[in-house]
């Protein structure tokens, strides 16, 4: 059923010191050396300065939203993946049942359209993860899917209801850091975000599809412009990138986690290296080797997903952080970053862009790692927020 709240969006404290949600405690040693088995979203940070920005700014007084906030769906089973068909309906991934859940613009009760065969649901952070709609759907009808399966992390296409086509596949699973979020980019390609399977190693490998940002045509070749001949490889040095999201330009914004100092907003260029594992947020970039982020927070505030861009801000979902961060943009530079949202529906994984402009976002709390609620999990819409 759907239910309608007004709520006002909270503004943030900057979580400089105690901050709750960790749902492991952070092991004592140096940060500089990665442990490559803690989960993306479970980790506990060093508290301290933040950089490039030191604080998450307060919202001004006078600036929280009285704009309705809608609960579209409810008692979903881990939402993942969103993707809108051109009617402004909504296809929805729970990772955990490998469904396709079908929720009309407007909400109500989802119609389960399709349970993906050959997926993995008990792949620990693996499973159904991200969905995209072929920007030619109403000629072709084609949905495509990042998954788990028995043997690895895969892409697949496929007609509603019918058997799924691989057309990358190869890309090594583990427990933990399989990334999962795909979309289209301006160009019609589809692009990627893929983990680095808890071996840091393999994200400065170039012959490695993990740890990267990939990009291929939507029938799986790779597109002669890549920066790699013959690779799929759009950028590399990425820890595990959750988010992906285009402004008005074309540019591409890409969230990452961090492991236990700094979470990560990148502005992506192809084929520029962003230095994972040798630097976690901004640090040394070796003569030019390694691009610096844009922004971060301590893994303690966001553990950042899912991503969208509205009206030239970007929208962070944070899992850890339970909240929603909007990033300004202006060009190709990120502002300072403002908090919503801060413990009202608790971790949030998705957030994206709905046809109508709106935004709408999905909850993580029944994924093992939150405090659901007898209404978890959720899809909720909302006008987006701005600052004051």
């Amino acid at each position: 059923m759907r239910t309608t709240r007004t709520l006002s969006l909270i503004a943030a404290l900057a979580l400089l010191a105690g901050c709750g949600g960790d749902e492991e405690e952070k092991e004592s040693g140096s940060a500089s050396v990665p442990d490559p088995i803690r989960a993306e979203d479970s980790q506990s940070a060093p508290q301290g300065a933040r950089k490039p920005n030191d604080a998450a700014k307060p919202l001004s007084a006078g600036s929280e939203s009285d704009e309705p906030q809608t609960v579209l769906a409810e008692n979903l089973a881990v939402p993942w993946g969103i993707a809108f068909l051109p009617n402004g309906d909504a296809l929805i991934a729970e990772r955990t049942t490998a469904s396709i859940l079908r929720l009309d613009a407007s909400g109500g009760e989802p119609e389960e359209v399709m349970s993906v065969p050959g997926v993995d649901t008990g792949a620990g952070e693996g499973g159904l993860l991200g969905l995209a709609v072929s920007p030619e759907y109403e000629r072709d009808g084609l949905v495509y899917a990042y998954l788990t399966s028995p043997e690895d992390n895969r892409i697949v296409r496929f007609k509603l209801g019918e058997e799924p086509e691989p057309i990358l596949t190869g890309i090594t699973r583990s427990e933990i850091h399989n990334g999962g979020r795909i979309a289209f980019g301006p160009d019609g390609n589809l692009y990627a975000g893929v983990g680095d399977a808890a071996s840091p190693d393999v994200s400065q490998d170039p012959g490695s599809e993990n740890g990267k940002i990939l990009r291929i045509e939507p029938d799986g070749d790779i597109p002669k412009d890549n920066p790699f001949s013959g690779s799929p490889v759009y950028s590399l040095g990425h820890r595990n990138v959750q988010g992906l999201a285009w402004d008005k330009d074309g540019r591409l914004w890409a969230t990452e986690f961090g492991q236990d100092t700094f979470d990560e907003v990148n502005l992506i260029e192809p084929g520029r290296n962003y230095g994972w594992p040798v630097v976690e947020g901004e640090g040394d970039t070796a003569g030019g080797e390694f691009t610096n982020p844009q922004v971060t927070w301590a893994t303690s505030e966001s553990s950042p997903s899912g991503a969208a861009i509205v009206d030239g801000d970007l929208y962070v979902a944070a899992l850890v952080g339970q909240r929603l961060w909007r990033v300004p943009l202006e060009g190709n530079t990120a502002g300072e970053p403002e908090s919503f949202l801060d413990g009202e529906y608790g971790r949030i994984r998705t957030a994206v862009k709905a046809p109508d402009g709106s935004l709408w976002i999905a909850t993580s709390n029944t994924d093992g790692r939150g405090a659901p609620t007898d209404e978890d999990d959720r899809i909720i819409r909302l006008d987006p927020p701005t600052g004051g």
